[in-house]
């Protein structure tokens, strides 16, 4: 206190000019408590350019994104080669862009952290090369950030979730139920055998022509999948339930691609359609197919609820399931996983729709974790390289299914 009135005696001596001077020296903002911790996010694991600044309690100072969906929409799905190239026509302008918005400079930063695995390899070297060259100019420490750690810790930003917690992860690229235990403790409870279900739906919308359709044709496949299926009656059709006899929480998802493909040409077939050309009842596929990735998903999440209750890692007074990923935006399969939780008497938490996807802010946040608890801070870049393939934590898969517990039936 005596050094708080010394100062303000000095202040109050001084001309105003230099009184400005000094308070511009310190970093506090309207409305913001000045923080220690500041974080730059940068994401480029796929075909979204994003970055972000976020200081310790989650408050996002600034942000930035380039999306490449209307491109990859002309040429019908992620081209690396051209994701690549957009990330370096966007990369420094989306990360000026992120901290004129925040008002700090690369100075006040307190790390920069980036996503170094899993992605596209092309992709995640973009983001990689120029985050490196970033922390070598300004001498700052770099955190590499897993991006399924990211999204998995993206829901503590917006809500206070102690560990441990259940994630599930579903998005174009991967799609797994863990265990959170604590910021880098992740227990693996079953993961995609084959493909993602974002990537499932992608593949549908773009078999289905949905860009064709001017309702749908600036909409990713997912979205345009979901919006379609409002119209369709998803009884119509009655697509298998992919490892219906298999008790562990493993997923799969190409049996049913190979089923929707073949009953689209079958339609394409009886209605005189040439491929290309949109079906009379593609509301009705929408709906079907929509419904089974969601029935199929939470059957595997409930056995993983359960599992969970059994061994004691979700307790009655912490029973939290946390839904990530670009495809915990589609409402209908969120609705679907609320079934679940009510009748597993667990709470359902997901991050706002605007979380969901890639963004920088869950980057810098998952940075802004590390740096707190002083898990994987380089100081020293040299030999530092991305990983397109990453595992996430350790693999318990083979309990749940020794395990083998029988789901109940639910009305979905």
């Amino acid at each position: 206190m005596l050094t708080v009135n010394k100062t303000l005696g000095v202040l109050c001596r001084l001309p105003k000019w230099q009184i400005h001077g000094f308070l511009r020296s310190f970093t506090f903002r309207p409305g913001k408590q000045f923080l220690h911790k500041l974080v730059l996010g940068i994401e480029t694991s796929c075909d979204d350019t994003a970055a972000a600044v976020v200081d310790e309690t989650g408050s996002i100072l600034g942000e930035a994104i380039h999306s490449q969906t209307e491109v990859h929409l002309k040429t019908g799905g992620i081209i690396p080669s051209v994701a690549q190239q957009l990330h370096r026509e966007n990369i420094e302008q989306i990360v000026k862009k992120t901290l004129c918005a925040s008002g700090v400079t690369p100075n006040e930063l307190s790390a920069v952290a980036t996503t170094v695995k899993p992605g596209l390899a092309l992709s995640l070297g973009v983001g990689l090369e120029y985050s490196l060259q970033l922390v070598n100019q300004y001498k700052k420490p770099f955190i590499p950030i897993h991006h399924m750690e990211a999204h998995a810790l993206t829901i503590r930003i917006t809500n206070k979730v102690d560990f441990p917690f259940l994630v599930l992860l579903v998005s174009g690229g991967h799609c797994l139920l863990a265990i959170v235990q604590g910021i880098s403790d992740f227990l693996l409870l079953g993961k995609s055998l084959d493909m993602a279900p974002g990537d499932l739906l992608d593949k549908v919308a773009r078999r289905l022509s949905l860009i064709k359709h001017p309702a749908y044709s600036t909409m990713s496949g997912g979205k345009a999948i979901e919006h379609l299926a409002k119209q369709g009656n998803r009884l119509h059709f009655d697509f298998q339930h992919p490892l219906h006899y298999c008790r562990n929480c493993n997923f799969s998802f190409s049996g049913l691609q190979t089923a929707v493909d073949k009953i689209i040409t079958q339609k394409e077939k009886e209605e005189g359609v040439e491929k290309g050309h949109i079906l009379s009842c593609a509301a009705d596929i929408a709906a079907a197919v929509q419904h089974t990735v969601a029935s199929h998903i939470a059957k595997r999440t409930h056995r993983a609820i359960l599992f969970c209750q059994q061994r004691g890692f979700l307790t009655p007074s912490n029973a939290i399931l946390v839904v990530s990923g670009g495809v915990a935006s589609n409402l209908y399969i969120r609705r679907t996983l609320e079934i679940v939780t009510r009748a597993t008497n667990c709470v359902l938490l997901c991050p706002p729709v605007k979380l969901c996807t890639d963004n920088g802010i869950m980057i810098a946040w998952n940075g802004v974790e590390r740096l707190r608890a002083g898990l994987g801070i380089l100081y020293n870049t040299e030999g530092l390289r991305y990983e397109p393939k990453c595992p996430l934590g350790v693999d318990i898969s083979k309990q749940v299914g020794e395990a083998s517990i029988k789901v109940p039936s639910l009305k979905i």
